[in-house]
């Protein structure tokens, strides 16, 4: 892993920053590789229950290194899509602490984020169309589903910029910060989400994301599939032995 990305693990928490700070953190090769080797961790190892992505020098990410498309760079990795992140999300959370801009590709990273800590002065946009460019890496398909689909419309066609205050009026945005304090608010949530069954937070997320194209008629059946390895765990007697002892579970993941 290149120091384009750092990475930090503890307390169940991955921590991954995009270290291009010269360039606002805009995503190359080097980014997508570490990014995706970044998730592969993530989701491997079972001390770690949550990620945060953040940026490094005070912006998210500006997006596509438009100078090393020129030069015939693509910064996808194949079957992850851009920033090794956009097609293919790890399964546990993955939180985005944004502070000032996540911008066209940068924005397509928190769209495919499950959460969303921002700065009071944090901005999100699509502004391929300014560039005669498409936003390609999902935010056309993501962003009707997390804003109002006018308001997602307007965004797109017009490349403009939505602040987060109103991006967490919409909902876009869990929770709000001071300037500076993205990173600290996604640490936060993120501890709180370690705290929980490693195996149900999993098997949550994935519930949450998929059962909405789920068939009517096959609902209750595939979310059986999924939550009785969870109800069949060491981990499901671990909780109610620790409530009932009165003190905080110690979870294996098994």
């Amino acid at each position: 892993m290149s120091d384009a990305v750092l990475t930090e693990y503890g307390d169940g928490v991955a921590v991954i920053t995009i270290n291009r700070p010269e360039a606002r953190n805009a995503v190359d090769r080097a980014v997508a590789e570490g990014v995706a080797a970044a998730l592969d961790v993530l989701d491997a190892r079972d001390d770690l229950t949550v990620g945060v992505i953040t940026g490094a020098g005070g912006t998210f990410c500006a997006g596509m290194d438009l100078k090393a498309f020129l030069r015939g760079e693509r910064p996808v990795v194949e079957g992850r899509g851009l920033a090794g992140l956009t097609e293919a999300p790890p399964a546990k959370p993955l939180i985005a602490a944004v502070e000032g801009h996540a911008l066209a590709g940068g924005c397509e990273i928190v769209l495919a984020c499950d959460l969303v800590v921002a700065a009071e002065d944090a901005r999100f946009g699509l502004p391929e169309v300014k560039r005669g460019l498409v936003a390609a890496a999902g935010g056309l398909m993501r962003l009707p589903e997390r804003v109002p689909r006018q308001i997602a419309m307007e965004l797109a066609l017009t490349g403009g910029f939505l602040d987060a205050p109103r991006a967490h009026a919409f909902g876009l945005v869990n929770r709000l910060t001071a300037n500076g304090g993205a990173l600290a608010g996604a640490r936060a949530l993120a501890a709180e989400i370690a705290a929980n069954g490693p195996l149900a937070v999993r098997a949550t997320k994935r519930i949450v994301t998929e059962a909405p194209t789920w068939p009517a008629a096959e609902r209750w059946q595939r979310q059986r599939a999924l939550i009785d390895p969870v109800f069949a765990s060491e981990d499901a007697k671990e909780g109610p032995r620790a409530f009932a002892e009165k003190r905080a579970p110690r979870w294996t993941g098994r």
